[in-house]
């Protein structure tokens, strides 16, 4: 049985000029239902103002929940901030943090959405409007647990790694493609910048080899993964080059060392880009049924 964390504020419409596929976690939803009874559901609550302003500027929270955001900060995220894409930035926070205290409970939970690691103290970037990720491991810490963020997605955690600095309680992991966005790089716990074209073999060993270290030094309670399925080659915004295996392999691995280490972990969505909505939801749903031990009853294919 795999704990997931869905809600209905996650299908938001699509604001005009945006580039994001916002049919993606309707399409990841439907997926995983056709999955048969393997999960439990469950529906997050909102996350509270006062955590949301824990990590991100309290005028930058008020601007978002009011749908009042300016020109020039939806600019950098990429799309219009809607009473609807308000309501979605508040809800994935709190999924990300349900899924986390499943974990604790379970071993493994996954959120249907979430991994905005692209969101700064006081605006949003790259897509990302709230950090989920820093949001929840804040309110985690306050709990009194030990937190370490394990970024896979093809671009630098650079959000994820600002607003958790000088936080002893939190470590974070970003492996990632140099020259991708984001142009400036914040600085991580451990930053994994991988050349352009890397594939399978040499991502799979770079994983091992640099996160086994932290993970045993730091030993985190729980453990935040951003599951983005953007290294695939081809990937629209990605510049490595996994396979449909390799990132299988990549979840497998990840869900076998957070396993053997006693280690709960909760993923988040991550990035996933391409012309195909469905083909990029399909990379989603791989990965958490990987992440749960389970394989899809329509195997990647390419």
């Amino acid at each position: 049985m795999i704990h997931l964390v869905h809600h209905p504020d996650y299908v938001a419409p699509a604001p005009a000029r945006s580039r994001y596929q916002w049919n993606k976690n309707g399409l990841v939803r439907d997926l995983l239902r056709e999955e048969g009874p393997v999960f439990a559901w469950h529906e997050p609550e909102p996350m509270p103002r006062a955590w949301l302003e824990a990590v991100h500027d309290p005028d930058y929270v008020d601007e978002v929940l009011r749908a009042a955001v300016p020109p020039e900060k939806e600019r950098r995220i990429g799309f219009p901030v809607t009473p609807e894409v308000a309501r979605r930035s508040q809800a994935v926070p709190g999924g990300t943090y349900l899924a986390a205290r499943l974990a604790l409970e379970h071993g493994f939970a996954a959120n249907t959405a979430g991994g905005s690691h692209h969101a700064l103290a006081d605006t949003g970037a790259g897509f990302c409007v709230f950090n989920d990720l820093a949001i929840a491991a804040a309110r985690l810490v306050e709990e009194g647990h030990r937190i370490l963020i394990v970024d896979c997605d093809v671009h630098q955690g650079d959000g994820t790694a600002a607003l958790t600095a000088g936080r002893p309680e939190i470590a974070t992991y970003s492996i990632h493609a140099e020259k991708n966005f984001p142009v400036r790089k914040a600085r991580s716990t451990l930053d994994v910048p991988l050349p352009d074209g890397v594939g399978d073999a040499e991502y799979l060993e770079t994983l091992e080899r640099t996160l086994l270290p932290l993970l045993r030094g730091f030993a985190p309670d729980l453990v935040l993964y951003q599951a983005g399925v953007d290294p695939l080659a081809g990937d629209r915004l990605g510049r490595l080059s996994l396979s449909y295996g390799g990132l299988i392999a990549r979840d497998r691995w990840i869900s076998g060392v957070m396993t053997s280490h006693g280690t709960p972990f909760a993923s988040a969505l991550g990035g996933g880009y391409g012309e195909d909505a469905l083909e990029v939801s399909r990379r989603h749903v791989a990965s958490i049924l990987a992440l749960g031990g389970l394989a899809a009853k329509e195997p990647l294919q390419g």
